[in-house]
């Protein structure tokens, strides 16, 4: 996959869900009616443009930052307009509601892991559906929206498109606009309904191996907890058949690969991280996501944006919340001077 041309668009949208993620840091998970103890609390970033933005906001990325979806009006509501503004995003086009609250999410953060349970108000982000957005007029590059099943309106059927998001992401391209899709990782059968037509639409498809799983079918953790590499490589094939127009990329804890639509694979490894260093892993994986992103729309080579997805996400895997562990991109890639990657897996016949 060869960089292309860049055209006179400049700058990244991202749409979707706006959250606050309330983050309890907890001594263990309790059973039910059982107790367990809050040691420490944050308030961070929640939802796939928020924290990609942000991310991208403080790796210091030089092209324009948009943001579009719904907030409520209310104190989180404005919390979130005045960090994008803090930040130098633009929020023309992420209106406030009165229909709705903000949405947020409480997330448990057990501290010996790292591990987290989400408890989540959907709010306005059920609201949106993109129709405000007037793709011949918004000079962004790529238009990122995630996360689809999380976006009531969005999710909705469509008689021409399949779905509504579909629909936004077909008026996108016909602008001129690249589409970036992420999905959340829910325990459902909804993802070949709700994510499947979508990806007729989409050039990058951005998904954890759970999602990608769940969509193409393919079981890519083996009942050991080992990522079967073979199902991962048919899985990233079956999401350019579903119609993904440029690249595939699967991201999951021990690094990323890629597929472009000419069958090229590419596989990084993440960083090995000292004992202690994890303080969540909330918000990582939209980490990874904004690495990737920021070398799509600079035309970086697949590998270049593996390795950047994958520092991103370590330096977000410092801190409790989303974002708060991202620093300047020049501070992030240091980290791999700093951590050898982790080994690769046996590779797939």
């Amino acid at each position: 996959m060869q960089d292309k041309p860049l055209t006179s668009r400049n700058g990244l949208l991202a749409g979707g869900n706006w959250i606050i993620d309330q983050v309890k840091l907890i001594d263990v998970y309790p059973q039910r009616e059982q107790l367990a103890n809050i040691r420490d609390q944050k308030q961070g970033t929640g939802g796939a443009p928020y924290n990609v933005l942000i991310d991208l906001a403080r790796l210091g990325v030089r092209f324009p930052l948009f943001a579009a979806g719904l907030v409520g009006k209310d104190a989180l509501g404005e919390l979130i307009l005045e960090d994008c503004r803090r930040h130098k995003i633009d929020t023309r086009h992420l209106h406030a509601t009165a229909a709705a609250p903000t949405s947020y999410t409480d997330v448990m953060t057990e501290l010996n892991d790292g591990h987290r349970t989400f408890f989540h108000n959907r709010g306005a982000n059920a609201l949106w559906d993109g129709r405000d957005l007037d793709f011949t007029r918004l000079k962004a590059r790529i238009f990122h929206l995630g996360y689809l099943l999380l976006l009531d309106a969005l999710d909705q059927s469509d008689k021409r498109f399949g779905t509504v998001a579909a629909r936004l992401f077909a008026r996108a391209q016909e602008a001129g606009v690249k589409t970036s899709v992420d999905v959340v990782s829910e325990d459902s059968d909804r993802f070949a309904q709700i994510v499947t037509p979508a990806l007729r639409f989409v050039d990058y498809c951005i998904l954890n191996e759970i999602e990608a799983g769940k969509t193409t079918g393919f079981k890519i953790r083996q009942a050991d907890g080992q990522l079967d590499t073979v199902a991962l490589r048919h899985a990233a094939g079956a999401l350019l058949q579903h119609g993904v127009r440029e690249l595939v990329v699967i991201h999951f804890p021990e690094g990323g690969f890629a597929r472009t639509r000419k069958g090229e694979d590419f596989w990084q490894s993440s960083l090995d991280l000292p004992s202690g260093y994890i303080a969540g892993k909330a918000g990582a994986g939209d980490a990874f996501c904004a690495g990737v992103l920021l070398g799509l729309h600079e035309g970086w080579e697949p590998p270049r944006c593996l390795a950047t997805g994958n520092c991103v996400a370590a330096a977000s895997l410092s801190d409790p919340t989303c974002t708060g562990g991202v620093k300047s991109l020049k501070a992030t890639l240091a980290l791999a001077r700093r951590y050898k990657p982790l080994p690769e897996p046996d590779p797939a016949p």
